[in-house]
């Protein structure tokens, strides 16, 4: 997504880089944890800061610590809402094949092509149920072409006023464990008479694999508005919680339903990738100096070139490992470490070497492609929101609110159980 070029640093970035070494190396502890890693989410926001330019500097350089511990708060909610862990990813490879031109690239529209209404009508239990037909969710269209069961049901609707409708009275609710929908906009929707139906429902059969490039373009816009209001702690926890999906969007198996390998008898590459292998290589040979944050024009294609590029990587991802699991033999392959006093299983640190040098690169480039991926969406907003002062929000706390909210999350990581489905191996 971005090239390679390590002769283009911003001079801000080229002054400060002593003092860079020295800010990171007190927090650069390596904990094993799942996806990115803990390590390696919380490295990316902190790298991301220093492509900013000098307008934003002052404001992030100063927030700098609280951008690298939360960069891991969306993980920890995954612990606390049912609804965290679809934004991590989009198992792309479920919908067809590349370039995936099945799955819309508007959020209402992958909904609505992917999800159903169901009517039950009044005095009765029998239900009518309104889908997008199979054609169109290939393609676009100025009308919906209807599969309905049931006669008193339209055949055809307009596409415009049926996006509407999902706009209005379905994304509103999309956090609420039922979509319970008004019975009167329904009826005028389909043509149909109140009087004939009880309840409406939606259910949505997108959503479970996965959301991230739909997430990102809704945060950028909310970062926008944090900016343009001048809400610095606004700023700050979005930018934080971004930059993780983000780097979610960056991770080869972040974009299929083979994400644990569980399809190709490789069930524990997902944290074999992204976090065992940064753990052990990025500190040794990683450059992290990316350039400059550039401005997005196109988020919508920004946010969807991420995951097609991340997920055009997934065969060799597979089929290298693969490949080394069968001339490696077993007993080289998984060795035992202690882990604040645990012994844990994982992959050998030869091994891993050579796992990571067949992949010429890849781990360290998709980093810097992350890292300057969100200096840039950090950027982008502040642009958009008119390029505000943010010296004047140096002084800005945390309210209690804010910090009793941080303490629960803390609590429901600790001791919740994952509500999404596990990454890790």
């Amino acid at each position: 997504m971005f090239p390679r070029n390590r002769s283009s640093f911003a001079k801000p970035l080229l002054l400060i880089t002593l003092g860079l070494i020295l800010i990171l190396g007190s927090s650069w502890g390596s904990a094993y944890e799942e996806e990115w890693g803990f390590f390696g989410h919380r490295r990316i926001n902190r790298m991301a800061v220093f492509t900013l330019p000098v307008e934003m500097m002052p404001f992030f350089r100063h927030n700098l610590e609280y951008l690298t511990d939360h960069a891991v708060d969306p993980d920890k909610r995954r612990y606390a809402t049912k609804h965290e862990a679809v934004r991590h990813y989009i198992d792309i490879d479920h919908w067809g094949e590349y370039p995936f031109s099945e799955v819309p690239r508007n959020w209402t529209e992958a909904l609505l092509r992917y999800g159903e209404l169901e009517l039950v009508q009044a005095g009765s239990a029998d239900t009518m149920t309104v889908l997008v037909s199979d054609i169109l969710r290939g393609g676009s269209s100025d009308t919906v072409l209807l599969q309905v069961n049931h006669p008193d049901l339209p055949l055809y609707l307009s596409l415009r006023d049926y996006k509407q409708f999902w706009d209005d009275y379905i994304l509103p609710n999309y956090y609420e464990d039922e979509w319970v929908l008004p019975v009167g906009e329904t009826a005028n929707l389909l043509g149909l008479s109140p009087e004939k139906i009880q309840s409406v429902r939606a259910y949505d059969h997108f959503s479970e694999y996965g959301i991230v490039p739909y997430h990102l373009e809704k945060m950028q816009d909310r970062l926008t508005r944090a900016f343009r209001a001048k809400d610095a702690r606004s700023i700050l926890r979005i930018c934080a919680e971004m930059g993780h999906y983000i780097g979610d969007a960056h991770v080869p198996l972040h974009t299929t339903e083979n994400y644990n390998g569980a399809m190709t008898d490789q069930v524990g590459i997902h944290a074999f990738w992204e976090s065992r292998l940064p753990e052990l290589f990025a500190d040794k040979s990683y450059d992290y100096f990316v350039g400059k944050a550039e401005y997005i024009r196109d988020k919508n294609d920004y946010y969807w070139t991420a995951v097609l590029d991340s997920h055009a990587l997934l065969d060799s991802v597979l089929l290298i490992e693969k490949r080394l699991s069968q001339t490696i033999p077993p007993d080289q392959q998984f060795c035992f470490e202690e882990r604040l006093g645990i012994s844990i299983r994982t992959q050998c640190e030869d091994y891993a070497a050579a796992y990571h040098r067949a992949m010429d690169g890849m781990v360290e480039d998709r980093m810097r492609d992350a890292i300057q991926a969100i200096g840039s969406a950090w950027f982008t907003a502040w642009v958009d929101a008119g390029q505000p002062d943010l010296n004047q929000l140096l002084d800005a706390k945390a309210s209690e609110q804010e910090l009793k909210e941080q303490e629960r999350l803390e609590q429901q990581y600790r001791q919740g159980e994952n509500k999404g489905r596990e990454h890790g191996s």
